[in-house]
């Protein structure tokens, strides 16, 4: 069995695993965004460049459609699968850099938004090297940043875009103390805020690579783990090392971005 098949299998086996005992969700919901609906808070809505989005291949930017295929299928999968463990909250995160973690968590996103009767946060949780914004092209007043720094409050740094059913919450600058800032008060706060404010949301956290800790340590906090790789450049080495962070953890796909093999379903592994 190869090592991305072998990652592919603890995915499938933690559709039936227990929950993790004694972990602290404060984003999880028993019944998700997926059965209640109640009135939601309206945010203020940002300005997106659609130039950055078209040159950033961010969706419905996007001329290829066996990408757009792509993030429809993953869409369907994950949204499936939420409502079958009741879950509502995923971080996705990659076994390094320039794998294309980001652009898979915005289009993921953006897809979910525009299914009907779904809404979506996305939060860029990347303390270490924030980019939804950049490559959103989304112009904002204050960021997760401000609100880290005792500048802004929750509402300030929350964001519609497009519609009111995708919501932003984006990061303007790096932090080099990220895995504390995680861990934070203020942090806590947040997510307290995100529980209150979209009760109803699918919520999105971009994370950073697991070459660093702060997977490790967000993850009581969320319902699930995406891992996105890359064929070309995911190196073997890379995922028996990512198997072997994500142990324990519920694994719920993983993506396999920039395949060649663009016309069929394997676009993306789920």
């Amino acid at each position: 069995m190869s090592v991305v098949e072998g990652t592919l299998s603890k995915a499938r086996k933690y559709r039936s695993a227990d929950p993790i005992k004694g972990a602290a969700r404060p984003i999880a919901k028993s019944l998700g965004a997926f059965i209640e609906r109640v009135p939601t808070r309206e945010f203020p809505m940002a300005t997106l460049d659609e130039t950055v989005l078209e040159r950033n291949c961010v969706l419905p930017q996007v001329a290829d459609r066996a990408a757009i295929h792509a993030y429809k299928f993953l869409r369907t999968r994950l949204l499936h699968r939420l409502a079958a463990e009741r879950w509502r909250s995923v971080a996705v995160t990659s076994t390094k850099p320039g794998e294309g973690k980001t652009l898979t968590s915005i289009n993921l996103a953006v897809s979910l938004s525009r299914e009907p009767n779904t809404r979506v946060c996305l939060a860029d949780f990347d303390l270490l090297r924030p980019q939804v914004a950049i490559q959103m092209g989304l112009d904002c007043e204050w960021g997760l940043d401000d609100y880290l720094l005792g500048d802004a409050e929750p509402l300030q740094v929350m964001y519609g875009c497009g519609s009111q059913s995708l919501i932003v919450i984006p990061n303007k600058r790096p932090f080099g103390n990220s895995s504390e800032m995680l861990a934070s008060a203020r942090m806590t706060e947040l997510l307290k805020s995100i529980e209150t404010e979209m009760p109803n949301h699918v919520v999105i956290f971009d994370m950073p690579p697991l070459t660093y800790d702060d997977v490790l340590s967000f993850a009581p906090q969320v319902d699930c783990v995406l891992l996105v790789i890359a064929e070309g450049q995911t190196e073997r080495a890379d995922l028996t090392k990512a198997k072997e962070l994500l142990e324990g953890m519920r694994l719920v796909g993983v993506v396999l971005n920039r395949s060649a093999e663009r016309a069929s379903k394997s676009y993306y592994y789920y």
